[in-house]
């Protein structure tokens, strides 16, 4: 048995808790936090008692909250609206143009669009007129060409989706900085002012091959940072998870998956929360071919990062010889606790939320597709996959699952929901396209003029919102 990894790191989390004090350090160290503009609203960001930080709870979207990646902990996706969407219009008179290209979901808040790109700065945007609200640019990001490989460029900077957490109106994005550092940042949602700056490059790894492609989880004052490698799978990384404290109060926590190499967790939708307040994460290859060693599995971890349980394929090793990831798409959470795994190779594993099973021990596997990235959305036993060939939507009770309907073929994006429409993005084209939930049959076909590879929309009751390359456009839906 390879040993379990799951210890407090002795690393003291510098966390300054006043505006203004944070504001005048951070720009002694060349991070300027900028003043909101001259006569700009306050933003609202709500509050709601089943926030980002209850276990596999929505982020009340009823509120217009959409505060972590698809939305909810648990990464339903779904937004439940009345009636049918009869019609789609263009919310501003143009798309709102960043300083860098976005692969982080858009996140809202309130009355407000947040937005993080690659040049490492943070928009809080009116999500009625897009007037830009502030923006704080937290600091230089890496140039890729420093990189040992990767697929992110000019620059990499914030990679994953932040959180928001409406009981403090912070919020939280990780940042990559020279040479090679993994810094959380939490920012004021009201005026952009810088409140908390923790190192979380995790430790004694080689900082310049862990991306933090992942979307973080906020539970209860913990912040959870997945990493994964660079594309190419270059240099000795591993995959990790990291948690630092809100407050600073705490060592970081840490779990390194025990590979001798690779291992990583890179889905964008990174970790998913269950209803029994453990969470979920899924790996890539390992190089391993011989012992097991936690490459291409599912892995249960409790919110202290020991490790609970875990499933793998019987055929990991062939998984881990040929780059055939299990963690190519982050684990679904099913209503009853349960876990739906599909990877590169396209077969679907339905795991008990009692235990994962181990090596084989899955309770029903088939194929679904030839092939899934990313991010699942969810709706009661319906989940939509977003494959290579098209998306695929899935019904899964407890012994068993099956293929409702796939779409046309094209280079899926991971999907969302809004009330009886699945929404996702085809990277190809560069369309926001939107599905009849039931059927599969095409309803609408937005262009965005741009889109990076796993760019996913988001959405409350109402509102629509996709980055296209580094634009941010919004729709009203009627």
């Amino acid at each position: 048995m390879v040993a379990k990894v799951g210890v407090r790191v002795a690393i003291v989390a510098f966390v300054v808790v006043l505006a203004g004090v944070a504001a005048a350090l951070i720009a002694l160290s060349g991070h300027p936090t900028p003043a909101p503009p001259a006569g700009a609203p306050a933003v609202s960001c709500a509050s709601s008692t089943a926030g980002a930080g209850a276990p596999g709870a929505p982020n009340s979207t009823a509120l217009g909250n959409w505060t972590t990646y698809h939305g909810s902990n648990a990464r339903t996706g779904d937004v439940a609206t009345a009636g049918s969407i009869g019609a789609v219009h263009a919310a501003w008179s143009r798309p709102i143009a960043l300083d860098g290209q976005v692969y982080a979901e858009p996140l809202v808040c309130g009355a407000t669009v947040f937005v993080a790109t690659e040049n490492n700065t943070v928009y809080a945007i009116n999500d009625t007129n897009g007037t830009i609200l502030w923006k704080t640019h937290v600091g230089t990001p890496v140039e890729a060409s420093t990189l040992p490989c990767g697929d992110i460029g000019p620059v990499s900077g914030i990679t994953g989706t932040p959180v928001i957490d409406v009981a403090t109106h912070t919020i939280y994005a990780v940042a990559f900085l020279p040479p090679a550092v993994h810094e959380l940042f939490g920012l004021d949602t009201a005026t952009g002012a810088v409140t908390s700056q923790v190192n979380v490059t995790p430790p004694g790894s080689t900082a310049n091959v862990e991306q933090q492609r992942g979307a973080l989880l906020l539970l209860g004052d913990e912040v959870y940072v997945p990493y994964g490698g660079l594309y190419g799978d270059c240099g000795p990384y591993h995959g990790w998870v990291v948690g630092a404290s809100t407050d600073g109060s705490s060592a970081l926590l840490s779990y390194q998956v025990p590979t001798g190499r690779a291992g990583g967790i890179w889905a964008p939708g990174g970790i998913a929360l269950g209803p029994n307040g453990n969470l979920y994460v899924t790996t890539g290859n390992s190089d391993a071919t011989a012992t097991f060693d936690y490459g291409d599995a599912v892995i249960e971890l409790s919110p202290g990062l020991t490790e609970v349980s875990y499933f793998a394929p019987t055929n990991w090793a062939q998984l881990n010889a040929n780059d055939i990831d299990l963690g190519s798409l982050a684990p679904t959470v099913l209503a009853n606790g349960d876990i739906f795994q599909v990877g590169k190779a396209g077969v679907g594993y339905l795991l008990s939320g009692t235990d994962l099973g181990g090596i084989g021990g899955s309770v029903a596997n088939q194929s679904v597709c030839s092939g899934a990235y990313g991010g699942t959305a969810r709706v009661g036993s319906l989940v939509l996959v977003p494959c290579t060939n098209g998306l695929v939507a899935v019904s899964v009770n407890a012994e068993s699952f099956s293929t409702d309907w796939t779409t046309a073929p094209f280079s899926t994006g991971s999907p969302i929901v809004t009330g009886s429409v699945a929404w996702t993005i085809d990277v190809n084209t560069a369309h926001l396209l939107g599905f009849n939930l039931t059927t599969g049959s095409q309803l609408f076909s937005l262009p965005l003029g741009a889109a990076n590879h796993f760019c996913t929309p988001a959405a409350t009751p109402g509102e629509l919102f996709a980055t296209g390359g580094d634009q941010l456009f919004a729709f009203d839906l009627s």
